[in-house]
């Protein structure tokens, strides 16, 4: 049906490859957010080149924003000759930490064995450049398309989106009448539609002490012993729970459709950053962060109120045990209509470029739906790009050239259908 189109993105391999590598040489890694401005100023450069009108807008006051660290977006439009729908595609250029365990250099776009390594190929560099492709391609191949295309490079997806997607969001950028259709070419693979997300709740936990002489324990009261009676709750009475909590949401993989809940972090007594001998102290202090993956079926303040029962119970019941609680991060499940036009779309054109029926699924985790739904009140959006979402963040994490290329022909498809357009025969 699009012959014409996929052989001119067929014609583009080569520079798609190209594009991913770029992107992926710049470190962007977040925390602190490096490489932010160069990335973003490459990318609508690019765009610039080929008739996109581009804007730079820094996510001023967000977390994490500076003049040394500015939360720099761009944001590219190209207006078709005649009304019509606005199609946009959203990628994070934010990539987390290299950590250890690599055997390629994280960030040189290393291309081998028909795949292309790097921090940030899979999450989601390679989406992003299938996704200019994909554009590219369609104002090559059609002089007169209606409406509107837009593509973005946001930042800090990684760390809530609140300086990307979600600063946007509030100017506007992510809301009817400006834009009807929003793909974000996240690693979910390249025959899924992902049209959602399951909930998220972070908090940290401060278990309170009594400072003594490590010597004399009983004159003091320790923060610790007070966090393991807390960590000691949650193994036997809420970890259990969890367990039996199912959803309908068709989250994948199969171990994240029940609630989940995975400790991050956990500090007490002495400063990590110390490398001399430890002081003989009853350490006072204990600080714990939780991360609370939840369903659709559970209601948001119940998440909240099963760890304060836990923590309020251990207060009325163990002596000298008190404790802070501060929420991180909060953001409510989401979940597109599997009928809505976007889903539709993109569904289509996955059954076309790859001969097999598109699997609509939602992601365990969050990604930047959340603002677009949330903050924007756009519910036609949807996730859909190239890569294996089980190599996000990990070492040697890399795409697939062919599947970069199947997805931009899949969003070029979808497009075209959304702009009501039949062409490329």
């Amino acid at each position: 049906m699009h012959d014409s189109l996929f052989a001119r993105i067929e014609a583009k391999r080569d520079d798609l490859v190209a594009l991913t590598r770029d992107l992926i040489r710049f470190p962007t890694v977040n925390p602190p957010g490096e490489a932010y401005t160069p990335c973003a100023e490459f990318l609508g450069q690019r765009l610039a080149a080929r008739g996109f009108e581009v804007g730079y807008h820094r996510g001023e006051g967000t977390a994490g924003d500076s003049d040394r660290y500015p939360r720099t977006n761009v944001v590219a439009r190209k207006e078709g000759r005649r009304p019509g729908p606005c199609i946009h595609f959203n990628g994070h250029i934010d990539v987390v930490e290299v950590g250890h365990g690599w055997t390629v250099p994280p960030f040189e776009g290393l291309l081998r064995d028909g795949k292309v390594y790097g921090r940030g190929a899979c999450d989601m560099k390679g989406g992003l450049a299938a996704a200019v492709i994909a554009v590219e391609a369609l104002l090559e191949e059609h002089d007169d398309l209606p409406g509107a295309l837009e593509v973005s490079g946001t930042v800090d997806e990684e760390t809530g989106g609140y300086g990307g997607v979600g600063y946007l969001a509030k100017q506007g950028f992510f809301s009817r009448p400006r834009v009807d259709h929003v793909i974000i070419p996240e690693p979910l693979n390249v025959d899924r539609v992902c049209i959602g997300h399951r909930g998220v709740w972070w908090a940290e936990i401060e278990t309170h002490g009594h400072i003594a002489h490590g010597s004399m324990p009983f004159l003091g009261d320790c923060a610790v012993r007070h966090m393991g009676a807390f960590l000691q709750k949650l193994e036997s009475e809420l970890y259990p729970a969890l367990a039996e909590k199912r959803t309908e949401m068709p989250v994948v993989p199969e171990g994240a459709r029940q609630s989940t809940l995975n400790i991050n972090s956990i500090h007490g007594g002495l400063g990590e950053d110390f490398d001399g001998l430890p002081a003989p102290l009853v350490p006072d202090s204990c600080r714990l962060v939780l991360d609370r993956r939840y369903l659709i079926e559970e209601d948001p303040e119940e998440v909240k109120r099963e760890i304060v029962a836990l923590l309020e119970g251990l207060k009325h019941d163990r002596e000298g045990f008190d404790y802070a609680l501060r929420e991180v991060l909060a953001f409510q499940p989401t979940m597109t209509d599997p009928q809505a036009p976007v889903v539709r779309a993109v569904s289509e054109a996955i059954e076309e470029v790859l001969g097999r029926p598109a699997e609509k699924v939602v992601s365990p985790g969050t990604y930047d739906q959340k603002h677009i739904v949330r903050v924007g009140h756009l519910e036609d959006c949807i996730a859909y790009g190239p890569g294996i979402l089980d190599l996000a963040h990990q070492p040697d994490e890399y795409v697939g050239i062919d599947d970069m290329v199947a997805s931009a022909k899949v969003m070029a498809a979808a497009t075209l259908a959304l702009l009501g357009q039949a062409g490329g025969r």
